[in-house]
């Protein structure tokens, strides 16, 4: 069974952005130390022109080969005019609106996002499934949610976007390692108390 990882970035006080969804304010905190870690432990949760622009395109996959995000956060790849995020990973993105996908290495899930996730796990293979965000489709997978990667950045929202959609039911999860950067900030890995 492979797993769905929740990999996301968040405020102290858990925010994933702002009242608007922006995360813009996180941007800073990716220096060298902790692009360094990134490359090296999840290259592939690197958005492709991001890859590019580094030079580290031909970096192989170090956990997933599949990424599913919802659609406030594929938009904001769109906005850029951008239609494959992830090139380099199978993209799904979960959508009651976007019908018709722009791209062909992109599956729009429209109906039945947790049959389909639960399709996605039962496949063969050693990699995971990268769940990018955001608090809606994260709330929805919840109780498929595996693993969480949380990258917590030190600044404080105040108000904003949870990592959780709220109603999202009391879930456990056992903490398994936490490293910390020269910039605050912190990387926790959790996984699903069963």
């Amino acid at each position: 069974m492979r797993k769905l990882t929740y990999f996301i970035a968040c405020s102290i006080d858990g925010f994933i952005g702002d009242p608007g969804g922006d995360a813009s304010s996180m941007y800073p905190f990716v220096d060298e130390e902790f692009l360094a870690f990134l490359k090296a432990e999840y290259p592939e949760t690197i958005y492709t022109q991001g890859r590019r622009a580094m030079g580290i395109d031909d970096l192989p996959n170090q956990r997933f080969d599949t990424v599913i995000q919802g659609r406030g956060s594929y938009g904001i790849a769109l906005k850029e005019g951008i239609t494959s995020p992830y090139a380099h990973l199978r993209e799904y993105v979960a959508s009651g609106t976007l019908r018709e996908s722009p791209d062909p290495n992109v599956e729009i899930i429209a109906d039945d996002l947790i049959g389909k996730v639960r399709e996605l796990k039962a496949e063969d293979g050693t990699f995971g499934i990268y769940l990018c965000g955001g608090a809606r489709i994260a709330g929805a997978l919840l109780d498929e949610i595996d693993e969480l990667v949380i990258k917590t950045y030190p600044i404080v929202y105040g108000s904003g976007m949870p990592m959780f959609e709220a109603g999202a039911g009391l879930t456990e999860f056992t903490l398994e390692s936490v490293r910390t950067f020269g910039n605050g900030v912190l990387v926790r890995t959790y996984s699903r108390k069963r």
